[in-house]
């Protein structure tokens, strides 16, 4: 008879350490050789459940035999746990595999093929699903003590950690079954990079999830060896280890739904953050979330749609319309509908405000004097902290060329015998992604010294106020808009006054690409230039 076999474990650690599989193999191949069966293919699944049908190597087995014109007329298991765990969907699948002609065998547990042996089939799997729950129930109640006893129970620490064997002061030694979790420096530095793009972005210029992302693959930065996208930047940001709470049973294994937060066990780990620094990226992408500012901000034709806020209740002015539409108002949103009583601050023409606004940015800001006077005390300011930051450079020097020495020992190691296995791969790479993490704060600082040293001419300051000038007073184009989003954090309106706020750093970031040729366009979009209020009241309407 031709026949394949499928031999499994349950978890991954199981199929690298334990003799399991090996052995259900050999038993296997013994079987069918002292009964003249020729095993055409071996289907091995090195750590899979049972308990359901998500295992590739099972579905890919199922496929190849229900094929048309199969030779296989069994397929043989140690046990018939090997093969399911729940008794409804073993007899589904051996249903479908009669109705191709193929019977399942168990080595350890033969049955009949009548009746009498079906009935017992059954029973077998009916006790292994019961054995196979209770096994799971008492698992879990081991891993939840151990849990609330302060130690590490999941399968692959969270990324800038590391599982470290714990001392067991009873024994003398090391519980190779206790863990905690522990820093791993070489990634922390990239998680703490994270929570500082996400709260300051780079060079003045605010960092969205995607921008993040792109930023740490740019500058090679990689996790566990593949590149960021949005999804990983998320649960980074999102995690509450990183400030020292882990939660163990947040999930259920069975289904992978969320359990209730009463279930959920908090296991004290060393931060990597401070929780104000956590609660601060949270705010902040709060208040950036399309449920909190509408995407269509971005888009909208209305010059200050997502700036304007009202002075005295700190709300959002947004569009009304009167007089089927004629006519379009800024309004508080205090006073929309029934709220009238809940803010003084009067509505405002839509185009009164905006020439308003407009006419200050041009007329009172962005003039060749101001603009000149506030990149002279921004460029004063950098050069001030040109000590620390020259220290700062030195350190990150030194850092890198021992870096280099580290990766070069490895290869001398490696050229003279040392096995290239995956201790010594993972210490390359995390050699390798910290270098290219020195390298990044390295141009940024001396980004940072360019700005405060190259020389921004009366002439340079001179056409980029007369084409931001033009830009903004150009209303068919959106390049108005845009720049008025790029420079401008926000703008209040008290009825009477328009205060503009942002700050300098954007302003000298474009002067400067301005200078060196980088500027092409709108650069970016976020804001924040100027200091203060006083400093820079444009006229009401």
């Amino acid at each position: 008879m031709i026949v394949v076999s499928y031999t499994r474990v349950s978890t991954g650690k199981q199929a690298e350490r334990d003799l399991s599989i090996p052995d259900q193999l050999n038993q296997i191949r013994d079987w069918c050789k002292h009964r003249d069966h020729t095993i055409l293919q071996e289907y091995v699944e090195p750590g899979a459940s049972a308990t359901d049908d998500r295992r590739p190597v099972f579905q890919k087995m199922i496929n190849d035999l229900c094929a048309d014109e199969t030779p296989v007329e069994a397929i043989i298991v140690h046990s018939l746990s090997r093969f399911f765990r729940d008794h409804l969907e073993l007899a589904l699948y051996e249903r479908t595999l009669n109705q191709n002609g193929i019977k399942l065998i168990s080595i350890t547990q033969e049955t009949t093929d009548d009746f009498n042996g079906t009935m017992i089939k059954r029973l077998i799997s009916m006790f292994d699903e019961y054995t196979s729950q209770e096994t799971s129930k008492h698992t879990i109640r081991a891993m939840k003590e151990c849990a609330r006893q302060g130690y590490f129970t999941g399968s692959r620490p969270p990324y800038g950690y590391k599982a470290v064997e714990v001392e067991n002061s009873s024994r003398g030694h090391r519980d190779q079954n206790k863990k905690q979790l522990a820093i791993d420096e070489e990634h922390a530095e990239i998680v703490r990079l994270i929570f500082k793009l996400s709260i300051h972005g780079q060079e003045g210029l605010p960092f969205g999830i995607k921008q993040i992302a792109d930023y740490l693959c740019k500058n090679g930065m990689l996790k566990n060896g593949k590149s960021w996208n949005k999804s990983t930047v998320a649960l980074i940001l999102k995690n509450t280890t990183y400030y020292g709470e882990y939660f163990f049973n947040k999930r259920s294994n069975k289904n992978k739904t969320q359990n209730p937060p009463e279930e959920w066990i908090k296991v004290e780990v060393p931060p990597i953050i401070a929780r104000e620094i956590f609660d601060e990226s949270a705010r902040i992408r709060s208040e950036r979330s399309p449920k909190v500012v509408s995407p269509r901000v971005v888009s909208s034709p209305t010059l200050l749609t997502g700036l304007l806020k009202c002075s005295a209740c700190g709300k959002g002015m947004t569009i009304m319309t009167a007089k089927s539409g004629r006519y379009n108002y800024y309004a508080c949103e205090n006073r929309r509908g029934t709220s009238k009583d809940a803010c003084q601050t009067p509505n405002k023409r839509m185009e009164e405000l905006d020439e308003a606004v407009l006419c200050c940015l041009a007329e009172s800001v962005f003039t060749p004097k101001r603009v000149l006077a506030i990149i002279d005390q921004f460029q004063a300011r950098l050069r001030d902290s040109f000590s620390d930051e020259k220290r700062r450079l030195e350190k990150l020097h030194r850092e890198h060329e021992e870096k280099q020495g580290a990766i070069n020992r490895l290869y001398e190691a490696i050229e003279n015998g040392l096995p290239f296995d995956d201790t010594v791969k993972e210490r390359m790479q995390n050699n390798q992604n910290r270098q290219q993490e020195i390298k990044a704060e390295i141009a940024s600082l001396k980004r940072q010294v360019d700005i405060a040293m190259v020389e921004i001419t009366p002439e340079i300051i001179e056409r980029f106020c007369s084409s931001l000038k033009e830009k903004l007073f150009n209303r068919d184009s959106q390049f108005g808009k845009a720049y008025l989003k790029l420079l401008v954090e926000e703008i209040r309106f008290d009825g009477h006054q328009v205060n503009i706020f942002g700050k300098e750093s954007v302003l000298a970031d474009i002067l400067y690409k301005t200078k060196v040729g980088l500027h092409e366009g709108v650069p970016t979009f976020g804001g924040n230039w100027l200091p203060n209020p006083d400093s820079n009241q444009g006229q009401g309407g």
